[in-house]
């Protein structure tokens, strides 16, 4: 019997996140770090498919890429999870998550929190999309970003929602106080769960 719940399961459980944990809570801000290439945008999207599964709203906002790649990103882990198991059934569990997940991007240099803000309201006073994660990818980490993450942490609260960030790192990058990369030297306070993937040879 295929279990959705089972085999999409939150891909935090093995550093101590199970399905008992409140992993962020409303208002949180999580951050997966890693260098290019490594699997930030595969593990939310993992995360997001943990999500779904219990039929709750997922918004994945993409800056810089198309919503056919977000897209095509879904399906890939879906299909690599579920592969094991019986064709019928992983495709209806596949129509049956696709409604909670709502898909948005930006290119870079038009993004902002006020304009995001504006089409979520939109979406959410409109009872077109309520979401209760959002993934945010591409999120430009500079010395401005404090005040941005205020706002957006704010309306997350407001809204009961948590917010995930994939954080892009590089190899010559100092660490900065707590260990931390200089991406989230300016903002770490805003961050409930910071998780860092390091590859080991080829994995």
């Amino acid at each position: 019997m295929f279990n959705s719940e089972l085999i999409f399961r939150n891909p935090l459980e093995p550093i101590g996140y199970d399905e008992t944990s409140t992993i962020l809570n409303n208002g949180g801000f999580g951050a997966v770090l890693a260098r290019a290439g490594v699997g930030k945008t595969s593990l939310l999207v993992q995360l997001a498919l943990s999500f779904l599964t219990k039929k709750r709203n997922v918004l994945h906002i993409s800056l810089g890429e198309p919503v056919s790649k977000v897209c095509l990103w879904y399906k890939e882990v879906f299909q690599n999870l579920a592969r094991p198991f019986d064709e019928k059934q992983v495709n209806s569990t596949w129509e049956a998550i696709m409604p909670y997940r709502f898909i948005m991007t930006f290119k870079a240099e038009s993004f902002s929190v006020p304009i995001l803000k504006e089409r979520l309201t939109d979406l959410i006073e409109q009872n077109i999309f309520n979401p209760q994660m959002i993934i945010i990818d591409g999120f430009p980490f500079n010395e401005s970003m404090r005040e941005a993450f205020a706002k957006l942490k704010n309306f997350a609260k407001k809204h009961s929602i948590c917010v995930w960030f994939a954080v892009k790192t590089h190899r010559h990058e100092e660490l900065e106080r707590d260990g931390l990369p200089a991406p989230l030297n300016t903002g770490d306070d805003f961050f409930e769960v910071v998780v860092e993937l390091q590859p080991m040879g080829k994995e």
